[in-house]
């Protein structure tokens, strides 16, 4: 079972980016959330999921760190890791990727863009 983890500290970006993704839950794919650096670590660890949606500024621990601790286990190797954040300044997408993204995106973002980067990312097609 393919697994997407949402991080997030907004509610409402949370609820928005699990209605974007549901319809991948008809494809067998799991929906998790977290609203902080510390759970989503936790989660990580546990469920060791596909895609992580993961938002820079947070409490605990940031996005940034969240993300170069899961690039620094081997264990967690293959999980593609997409900075979701409102900075959206090119020397803020360099430090994103210097912690070992995989990709940057901005919000404002676009809904349909999300769930077709998560199908491509986790392999399914487009019925």
């Amino acid at each position: 079972m393919k697994k997407i983890l949402i991080v997030d500290d907004e509610p409402n970006i949370l609820i928005l980016m699990e209605q974007i993704l549901e319809e991948l839950e008809d494809q067998g794919v799991l929906l998790l959330t977290a609203k902080d650096g510390q759970k989503a670590l936790e989660i990580i660890k546990k469920e060791k999921p596909d895609l992580i949606f993961l938002d820079v500024m947070m409490p605990y621990f940031s996005g940034l760190e969240v993300c170069e601790t899961v690039k620094k286990n081997d264990d967690f190797s293959h999980i593609y890791i997409i900075l979701l954040t409102a900075r959206g300044q090119s020397f803020d997408e360099e430090i994103g990727m210097q912690a070992g993204a995989d990709l940057y995106m901005t919000k404002p973002f676009r809904p349909r863009e999300i769930l077709l980067k998560s199908k491509r990312i986790l392999g399914i097609n487009e019925v």
